[in-house]
């Protein structure tokens, strides 16, 4: 990199400091009036504030970021400089969620717990769709992975009995499967038809 590229650099770099130094500072002076005003209004003495919906801005007016309560739940999204959502954080139906999306607005990672007490982490490819899913669950640790047309391919768990990794065709039918048990090491393959061509 030439000395010349370099400062170039280092002067976008500076430029985006003052930038985001400069909507700190407009958040912080917010706050400071916020409770000034609120000094001043005789609320000096109150620790609650009642709404069901904050939005902060940038230095332009852009919605940055929404804090809402809907008939869903309570929910938080952080939107950049175009008004595209780019994070959330939710409480939906009692099922907490974060969400992240890349610039085009497609779910990129999503992580979730259930009802039932299940830890699920979605991995997206840019079209949105689930290419890996990892689940913490009553039974164990599995590991998905899916091809571009949703179908698993690949598959690992480690249950009670030990580990397992099962690998399908494109049709989401199971081919091959290696599994480790208390009775030790085991390999089987099975056809089209799901139908055991070799095992020990």
């Amino acid at each position: 990199m030439t000395a010349e590229k370099r400062f170039e650099k280092l002067e976008k770099e500076l430029s985006d400091a003052k930038r985001r130094n400069r909507w700190l500072l407009t958040v912080m002076g917010l706050v400071v009036v916020g409770l000034v005003v609120f000094r001043c209004s005789g609320f000096s003495g109150s620790k609650e504030i009642h709404a069901n919906k904050f939005i902060l801005e940038d230095e332009t007016g852009k919605q940055r970021i929404v804090l809402a309560v809907t008939e869903d739940g309570p929910g938080l999204t952080l939107l950049n400089t175009n008004g595209k959502v780019r994070a959330g954080l939710a409480l939906l139906k009692d099922e907490p969620m974060l969400v992240m999306r890349d610039e085009n607005g497609e779910t990129r990672a999503m992580l979730t717990v259930s009802k039932d007490g299940q830890s699920i982490l979605g991995l997206h490819d840019e079209n949105g769709k689930v290419r890996a899913m990892l689940t913490v669950g009553k039974d164990g640790p599995m590991l998905g992975l899916r091809d571009d047309n949703g179908e698993n391919r690949a598959g690992l768990a480690l249950s009670k009995d030990g580990p397992m990794f099962g690998m399908s065709d494109a049709n989401g039918k199971l081919r091959a499967g290696l599994a480790v048990s208390k009775n030790g090491p085991g390999l089987s393959l099975y056809d089209e038809n799901g139908k055991v061509i070799w095992s020990p």
